[in-house]
């Protein structure tokens, strides 16, 4: 039952990150006047397993502007491309936070 709720949990937060995501970036490309930001970042990980692992980066890529490119060979973090970035600690940190934790609870 737990893994249950945990997965349920990851659902609702995937669908709340993905609908958040594309509201930010139609008002991104909508706005013409606004020059976007496109970088590289390295998010540090502490997910082990394949499967989760595999979950947080397709999640990562299924969130419009973001886009998973590469696990690191000691799987202790992801590149990820972002469309608009204006922080780089603050980006990591709602990774971490909010999707890697939700995958954890359902994967760990």
């Amino acid at each position: 039952m737990r893994r249950l709720a945990a997965a349920l949990r990851l659902v609702a937060v995937g669908v709340w990150e993905i609908s958040r995501a594309n509201l930010r970036l139609a008002t991104l490309v909508l706005n013409p006047r606004r020059a976007n930001r496109p970088r590289f970042i390295r998010v540090p990980i502490r997910l082990r397993g394949d499967a989760a692992i595999t979950a947080l980066a397709n999640l990562i890529t299924l969130t419009p502007g973001t886009l998973t490119v590469d696990v690191a060979p000691d799987r202790s973090s992801l590149l990820v491309h972002v469309f608009d970035l204006e922080e780089e600690g603050a980006a990591v940190a709602e990774i971490q936070n909010r999707l890697e934790r939700a995958v954890a609870e359902v994967f760990e």
